[in-house]
C-alpha cells in the first residue's frame, strides 16, 4: 500500500515530511502572514475609533482579537498544506476557494475598520462565511484535518458576522 494513500484516509502520521513540503508549508504560513498583516494593520490604524463605536453588550474586549486571530490563522496555513499534502492541487477547487476566502478575509478589515462601510464590510464578511463553509467542506472531503482545522474560525467569523451586523446597526 503506498504511504500517500494513507494518508487521503486519514493517517497522515504515517508519512514523513520532504524538504519540499516543510517548503510549501512555509508558503502556506507566508501568504496566510501577509493577509494576517494587512489586516492588522487595517484594524490598529482606526482601533480607537472602534473604542468610540456603540457596540452590543456581548462585543468581546479589542484584546481577545489579536490572539485569536493569531491561533486562527496558524490552523488557516497548517489546513492549506494537510489539504495540499493530502492532494489538491495548487490550481484545484480545494486551493481555489481557499485563496478565495483569504482575499474576502483581507478585504473585511479596511472596509469596516479603514474606511468605516460596515454595509459593505457586512456584505463582504457574509460571502466569507459561504466561501469558509465551502473550504471546510472541500478540505474535510480531501483530508478531514484540514476540515477539522478551519472549523474554529468558521465558528469565530459567524460570530464577527454576528458582531458586525450589531455594529452596523447600532452605529448608522
Amino acid at each position: 500500500m503506498n504511504v500517500r494513500n494513507l494518508c487521503v484516509r486519514g493517517d497522515c502520521k504515517s508519512m514523513p515530511v520532504s524538504r519540499r513540503e516543510w517548503l510549501v508549508l512555509l508558503g502556506f504560513t507566508g501568504i496566510v502572514a501577509a493577509v494576517a498583516l494587512a489586516a492588522s494593520l487595517a484594524t490598529v490604524s482606526a482601533a480607537a475609533t472602534y473604542a468610540e463605536l456603540e457596540g452590543p453588550s456581548w462585543a468581546p474586549p479589542g484584546w481577545v482579537f489579536g490572539p485569536v486571530w493569531t491561533i486562527l490563522y496558524a490552523g488557516m496555513a497548517v489546513a492549506g498544506w494537510v489539504a495540499w499534502r493530502a492532494g489538491a492541487r495548487m490550481r484545484g477547487p480545494e486551493m481555489v476557494v481557499f485563496g478565495s476566502q483569504l482575499v474576502l478575509n483581507g478585504l473585511w478589515s479596511p472596509l469596516f475598520f479603514a474606511l468605516q462601510q460596515r454595509g459593505a464590510a457586512l456584505a463582504c464578511i457574509v460571502a466569507l462565511d459561504v466561501v469558509v463553509a465551502a473550504t471546510v467542506y472541500l478540505f474535510w472531503s480531501r483530508q478531514r484535518i484540514a476540515g477539522l482545522l478551519l472549523v474554529p474560525y468558521f465558528g469565530w467569523i459567524l460570530f464577527a458576522t454576528a458582531l458586525n451586523v450589531a455594529y452596523w446597526s447600532m452605529n448608522r
